[in-house]
Parts: structure tokens; C-alpha cells; sequence
């Protein structure tokens, strides 16, 4: 039966041990425990490759174990991004070090490649001081605007990030003068360790700010809201790596901290809504942010977003025009972005990726006439300071970055992140790993990461011949077609007039298809088109 030559590694096993009797004892106890483990191999039937070949199968769920490891350190292209490149997160492995983050001997891009892109530079270059790289957050029906760093920490949840990495990503964030988000997860004694700014982002679970049953709680949230560290507010909407999914964190990892923090049981599955229920149209999520906006004292409340459907992004659009109630920014979320953890048909086939939706976003502003009223935030794949300059030539105000910021802390992209077995303690809540964090440490690597790319950036402006990132606009980047032509961004993007929106009619020129019907299928009454 077992006569092919597959199963002799496994048949010789007994034969090995009776001569090992004769030389090296311990040697029989290893091969005799080699032909159990073969015998088990056949006798199973779960797993049809170990059935046909007996002991040496493991070599293939071996290999297969640690293949992102060895594409990683031996086989991957320097800038190949899976999703990020090697050269990708060097950078920041050096900025967050303080290492040298130059380049000799030239790029290794190729300038002639499709899709390439460059800034145009000035035969006039400019000195821009880093320090003046901020903006300031909230429009005239806020009371306590905030001046916020061009780059932040974008969300990420205490339970998807241990304790040790939150505490180094504020702690950083203090050092540096730039803000947190808290994610949806709420705000953690971790976050509040440090001091750091805090945008405090609420979702669909109301974490923090919930009843016993779920719904959101105007007593909680103004006692959370009225803490100085917290900034501004988020009315999370969707998240770019999987928009129009929920989440349920499981009881067994509702730990004592979790539930505290989230304001929940333990013992109970944690649920995060695909919806809100505290609001179902454009114009009831307006009247929310009125609310949180007084409930919060006057301080900025904007959403989050990864835009899906236009005529719902229309929608709110219409719902600002007859209820004139203005969020003070909009994070505009790429379908690009991280998560611990999502479906695999959500993170490559749903949502819009970060540029698309900024644009569309940022365009929509310009046609009501409220772009200067609405701070506009971006976050998706943000890295280096050219990501930043692209992001906000295109319609940003400011950057957000998550894994650029988890790169800092010591990330090194091992893709273990939904499994709590994160190599470097950054994305697991198990006590043993995350130890290995040293928040003295990796909080100096944020601030430095920070730092440098921010000083990266007004280099950049300032060989662009400007003042400032916000004077940054499409005509300031150029990228080769598909023809192989260097084209401005200006003429591949489209643009809505200002005010248009305003108008009762429009024409082509000043609100092109398919936006117009959207537009005209769009309302401030349903989410649904």
C-alpha cells in the first residue's frame, strides 16, 4: 500500500531509530516520535497533502508560513508596495531614527514610466519655516478653533493598537504639537496618559458616549467633549478599508480596559453598527453635528468619510444649503487606507480611492460656495512629503497618516495584524509582545517622523517657489499618461465652478457629467439613490 516514493521519508523513520539504538539513543527517541507524527499524517483527514505525503507535507505549511517573511527580506523589488515598498518604509524607519534619509547616486524610478509624477519647482525658491506648516480648524458657527499640525496620527483604536503604542503615539503627538485621532474605539487612560491633542472620533458603536443599549448619550459625550485634550470631534461615517462594514469585536477579547474605555460589558460580544442610529438622512446627520458641536462647548466637529455613492456625498451637499449647518472639516478617507482587520472584497473592491473622493469633495465645496468655511482633511497611503504635497495640491488642508506613524513605532509590515501575534507589539493586545514597545523610545521616533517629514514638506514648497502648502495647486504637479505625455493634474481632474451649486441650472462647462446627474438624483431627505 505504501510503497511509493513518497511515503519513504515517513517508513524509513522506524528503521532509523533501531540504528540509532545502536549509536545515539536520544536520536531513536527523535525519529520514533518523526513516525508518530507521520502515522497521524495518514490516518487524518483534514488535510489531503499530509494523507499523500506523510512527514515531508509540513514542509509545505512550513514554507508556506513564513513566504511573507522571505518575499519580504530576500525576493520583493525595493519598490514594489505590498502594500508599502521597502524603499517606503525605510524612509521612515531613518526619519523616526534621526538617521540620515538621503539618497546618493540618484533615483530609482523611472522618470519615463506611466504614471510618473514630479513637482514643477521655481527658478525662485523660497525658505519656509516648518513651524509655520499649520492651519486652523473651524468655521464661524465654532467657538474653540484648533490649530492643527498639515500632519497628524490618523485613527486607530486602543484594542486594534496595544496600550504601548497608543501611549508612544500620543506621547510623540505631545512632544511634537500635532494631533491624535482615537479612532472609534474611544478615548483609552492611554490616550490620556501623555496629554497629547486628541480628535475624538465617534462611531457607530457611540464608544464612550453610549447608553446600556447602544444609543448615544448626551450626558456622556458632553463629559468626555469638555476634557481639554480633546480637539476636536469625528463623526466617523465610513473607513476607507472597508466602508459600509461593521465590526464586532468578540467577548473573549472584550478585556476589563476595553470594556471600560468602550463603555460596554464584558463577557458581551462588542458590536460597531454598519449604521448610526442617531441619524438615517443627509439632513438629520447635519442636525447632529449641531448638536455635538453645542453639546462639546463650541468645538470643531466635522466626519469622516470614504465616499461611495456621489449622489449620497450630493446629498449632505444639498442638506448644507437648506439648513445652512456647516461642519468645521471633512476627513476625507481613501479606499487605499489600513485596518486591523477587514474582508478582503472590502479592502480591494469597495469604496473610492483617496484621490477620486478628495477631489469630488473638494470640488462640491467650491460649487456651494463653503470651501473656506470647511477644513478638508486626507488620509490614505500618506508617507513621504511629496504624498503630502500631491494630497494637498489636489483639495486637502491637511494630511493624516496611520501607517506611516505604525512604521515609526517600530511596524515593520508583517501583515499579522488580525491575528494578535503582531512580531513587534505595535497591533496585539497580548502583554508579552506589546512589552517589547519601550514608550520612552518609540515616542521620540514619532516626534522625529513627524519632524522630519514636516521639514521635508516646506522644502518642497519652498523649491515650488511658495509660502505655504495651502498655495499649492494642481498646475504645481505633473504625471505622465497613458501615452507617455507629462501632463499637468490640472487637466486630468475635473472641476466644478464656484458657487454653481448655488444656481438652479448649470451648464456642461460649469458642472460637467456624471456629476450632474448625480446631482440631480441626489437629496438632503435619503441616503439612498
Amino acid at each position: 500500500m505504501y510503497t511509493e516514493l513518497r511515503y519513504w521519508p515517513w517508513l524509513s523513520t522506524p528503521i532509523l531509530a533501531l540504528l540509532a539504538l545502536l549509536w545515539q539513543p536520544w536520536l531513536a527517541i527523535i525519529f520514533a516520535a518523526l513516525f508518530t507524527v507521520g502515522l497521524n499524517d495518514v490516518r487524518q483527514s483534514h488535510r489531503s497533502v499530509l494523507r499523500n505525503y506523510p512527514l515531508t507535507g509540513h514542509l509545505r505549511f512550513m514554507l508556506e508560513y513564513i513566504r511573507p517573511e522571505i518575499r519580504q527580506y530576500f525576493i520583493e523589488d525595493d519598490e514594489a508596495e505590498y502594500p508599502f515598498s521597502r524603499n517606503q518604509r525605510a524612509l521612515v524607519y531613518a526619519r523616526a531614527k534621526g538617521q540620515n534619509d538621503k539618497r546618493g547616486f540618484g533615483t530609482l524610478k523611472n522618470m519615463y514610466a506611466q504614471d510618473a509624477e514630479w513637482l514643477l519647482h521655481s527658478n525662485r525658491p523660497r525658505h519656509v519655516d516648518p513651524q509655520s506648516l499649520r492651519i486652523t480648524i473651524g468655521g464661524p458657527q465654532c467657538r474653540h478653533p484648533y490649530s492643527a499640525s498639515i500632519f497628524n496620527i490618523s485613527a486607530m483604536s486602543f484594542g486594534a493598537l496595544s496600550a504601548n503604542a497608543i501611549r508612544s503615539l500620543n506621547k510623540g503627538a505631545a512632544l511634537g504639537g500635532f494631533m491624535h485621532d482615537t479612532g472609534e474605539g474611544s478615548i483609552s487612560p492611554y490616550h490620556r496618559e501623555f496629554g497629547g491633542d486628541l480628535v475624538w472620533e465617534i462611531g457607530s458603536g457611540y464608544f464612550g458616549c453610549r447608553t446600556a443599549d447602544g444609543r448615544f448619550s448626551d450626558e456622556k459625550f458632553a463629559a468626555q467633549a469638555a476634557d481639554p485634550q480633546v480637539k476636536m470631534i469625528e463623526i466617523k461615517l465610513s473607513q476607507g478599508a472597508k466602508p459600509g462594514h461593521g465590526g464586532v469585536l468578540p467577548a473573549a477579547k472584550v478585556s476589563r480596559e476595553i470594556a471600560a474605555t468602550r463603555g460596554v460589558e464584558m463577557g458581551r460580544d462588542c458590536v460597531s453598527p454598519a449604521s448610526h442610529s442617531e441619524f438615517s438622512t443627509p439632513l438629520e446627520l447635519l442636525r447632529f453635528i449641531a448638536r455635538l458641536r453645542e453639546l462639546s462647548g463650541g468645538k470643531p466637529v466635522g466626519f469622516k468619510l470614504c465616499v461611495g455613492h456621489p449622489t449620497e456625498w450630493f446629498g449632505i451637499a444639498k442638506a448644507m444649503l437648506r439648513t445652512d449647518i456647516v461642519p468645521d472639516f471633512i476627513v476625507v478617507d481613501g479606499a487605499e487606507g489600513g485596518t486591523g482587520a477587514a474582508p478582503a472584497e472590502f479592502s480591494d473592491h469597495v469604496g473610492m480611492p483617496l484621490r477620486d473622493g478628495l477631489r469630488l469633495v473638494h470640488n462640491t465645496l467650491i460649487g456651494l460656495g463653503l470651501r473656506p468655511r470647511v477644513k478638508i482633511g486626507a488620509a490614505g497611503k500618506i508617507i513621504s512629503s511629496f504624498d503630502l504635497a500631491r494630497t494637498l495640491a489636489i483639495g486637502a488642508d491637511w494630511c493624516n497618516s496611520a501607517r506611516g506613524f505604525m512604521f515609526a513605532v517600530g511596524c515593520l509590515q508583517s501583515l499579522h495584524c488580525h491575528t494578535d501575534a503582531c512580531p513587534t507589539g505595535v497591533a496585539t493586545q497580548d502583554p508579552l509582545r506589546q512589552k517589547a514597545l519601550v514608550v520612552a523610545d518609540k515616542s521620540l521616533r514619532v516626534k522625529s517622523f513627524h519632524a522630519q517629514t514636516v521639514a521635508s514638506l516646506a522644502e518642497l514648497v519652498g523649491a515650488a517657489g511658495l509660502e505655504h502648502p495651502s498655495q499649492l495647486r494642481p498646475t504645481h504637479i505633473m504625471m505622465r499618461d497613458a501615452n507617455g505625455r507629462g501632463i499637468s493634474f490640472a487637466r486630468s481632474l475635473d472641476k466644478i465652478t464656484k458657487g454653481a451649486l448655488r444656481s438652479e441650472s448649470f451648464d456642461a462647462e460649469s458642472f460637467p457629467e456624471p456629476f450632474r446627474s448625480y446631482w440631480a438624483d441626489a437629496s438632503a431627505e435619503r441616503f439612498t439613490a
